[in-house]
């Protein structure tokens, strides 16, 4: 079989860069060191792309033999079945099942309150937003989403509710959500066992706005160019054991991207 062949039978995630549920799947495929191709969407246009690959309206998709799975948890125990090397579910069914727990904890509990808290700082800063969708994208891509998105704003402020007050709710749930992660964790170095799982991986990759570190595969704002609300919310919690382990998450086992193409 030929290299491009190869290529074209890969796996390939339709993502979009920023989002932390793409992140959690991007970490299980390359923890896995399972080669894919990568497709970047832009915000908005997702959701027909999706809708057509999987029947959802949210990303990621991950598509296995032209055959597209939906929903981050989904995704990670299709990927578990198939490529179990190195694993990420325990087998140990008491193990597990605290593992899956979590995964839908921090899934239901953080994932969409910290993306709430986060997009309701920084919505008001194009010039900040846009390139966190667009590396590697057309020129014309770019400027198309810059051009727009003045709507893709209103858009997202309806459908994820970033308003004043369920930003203020999300902001106190992220905290709890700190809160649990610390105390699951105790004086362990991993949320489930002695060794890495999907609790683990879920957490961090949920987590990482908090952390913003340098092996997130794509380009992040910097610490200093994010507006003030943002580092009020995010340093108190960066500072914390739970926002150190993060950072240290990433350190340990968030390796190379083994994607081969895509944009």
């Amino acid at each position: 079989m030929t290299t491009a062949a190869q290529d074209e039978q890969r796996p390939v995630l339709w993502q979009l860069q920023i989002s932390h549920y793409n992140e959690k799947v991007r970490w299980a495929l390359d923890y896995k060191r399972i080669p894919h191709r990568r497709r970047s969407m832009l915000p908005g246009v997702h959701r027909l792309i999706t809708k057509r690959l999987a029947g959802i309206v949210t990303s990621p998709v991950l598509t296995i033999e032209g055959k597209g799975i939906g929903d981050s948890s989904a995704i990670l125990q299709a990927i578990e079945e198939r490529w179990p090397e190195p694993q990420l579910i325990p087998e140990d069914e008491l193990q597990r099942r605290r593992a899956m727990q979590l995964e839908d904890y921090f899934d239901e509990e953080l994932g969409p309150h910290i993306r709430r808290a986060v997009y309701h700082e920084l919505l008001p800063y194009p010039d900040l937003v846009v390139p966190l969708f667009t590396e590697g994208a057309t020129v014309a891509s770019k400027a198309l989403l810059r051009g727009t998105f003045p709507l893709l704003r209103v858009g997202m402020r309806q459908t994820m509710k970033i308003y004043d007050e369920p930003s203020a709710r999300s902001r106190e749930k992220v905290v709890a959500a700190l809160e649990v992660l610390e105390e699951e964790l105790g004086d362990n170095e991993y949320l489930v066992g002695d060794r890495f799982s999907i609790a683990d991986l879920t957490a961090a990759s949920l987590f990482y706005p908090i952390a913003l570190p340098p092996e997130f595969p794509y380009p992040s704002p910097k610490w200093e160019d994010l507006p003030e609300g943002a580092r009020e919310f995010l340093g108190e919690l960066r500072a914390r054991p739970g926002g150190q382990w993060v950072a240290e998450m990433y350190r340990r086992h968030r390796l190379p991207a083994m994607a081969t193409a895509g944009t």
